[in-house]
């Protein structure tokens, strides 16, 4: 299976792929995820990885009761490239691995020596025109700003980062990566295929993160958390 992707000219996708399932995870496209690997079985995996094509799937803990078995993972996760490995003194590693693209996990290949998935690419679709999309990205835009200014310090850099890019579709994964808090909404945007929709949500969680703060900033009175006893 082949994809073309922005990071890399083209990559050969295998049917399978091996597979860490982390719970309150959601991998995007493009994102940056620093991990370290300590565990056995991901030990012996990486070594596979890193000898191969460096691709892995990294999907979240899916919490909801299905008798599917071990650390079940959601069914949209992202696949990574690992890009950079620091092997310790004690056999632990740190990585830093890069979204490449949303994959559907068809199934659970096997288990031993560590997870194994197949796979299919989910590509994104505009879900809109052009223009609706670059308003609703603007609109967005100004949404982080403004919940950054009251309560959120962004990563540094992030903000600047993200006016640079035009594309809704990357801007969105990014920004959703880095901006909530909360693992259900993120899933869910992780989800979600049509990129208009997905950014209108990714809005609606902002305007309300917004309200939300404005609110309890009105109740507190000028008075910091630890002292809101005394309001």
């Amino acid at each position: 299976m082949t994809a073309t992707m922005a990071i890399e000219t083209e990559i050969i996708l295998p049917a399978v792929v091996p597979a860490i399932t982390l719970p309150n995870m959601a991998f995007f496209p493009q994102a940056l995820l620093p991990l370290h690997i300590f565990e056995p079985r991901y030990r012996a995996m990486l070594q596979e990885v890193l000898k191969t094509d460096r691709l892995l799937v990294v999907a979240g803990l899916d919490t909801t009761p299905n008798g599917h078995g071990f650390e079940p993972p959601h069914r949209i996760a992202g696949l990574g490239l690992v890009r950079a490995c620091k092997k310790r003194d004690d056999g632990t590693s740190d990585l830093l691995v890069q979204g490449v693209m949303r994959v559907e996990i068809l199934g659970i290949e096997g288990e031993q020596p560590y997870r194994r998935v197949r796979i299919r690419v989910r590509p994104s679709k505009a879900g809109s025109s052009d223009e609706a999309n670059a308003h609703l990205r603007e609109e967005t835009q100004h949404l982080l700003v403004e919940r950054q200014r009251l309560d959120s310090p962004a990563p540094e850099g992030m903000t600047s980062l993200l006016q640079t890019i035009d594309d809704p579709d990357i801007f969105t994964d990014i920004a959703a990566f880095h901006f909530c808090r909360d693992h259900a909404v993120r899933q869910r945007l992780l989800s979600t295929l049509n990129i208009h929709e997905r950014m209108r949500f990714l809005a609606r969680y902002l305007r309300r993160e917004i309200d939300a703060t404005e609110l309890r900033h009105r109740l507190q009175r000028g008075l910091t958390d630890d002292k809101i006893s005394h309001n």
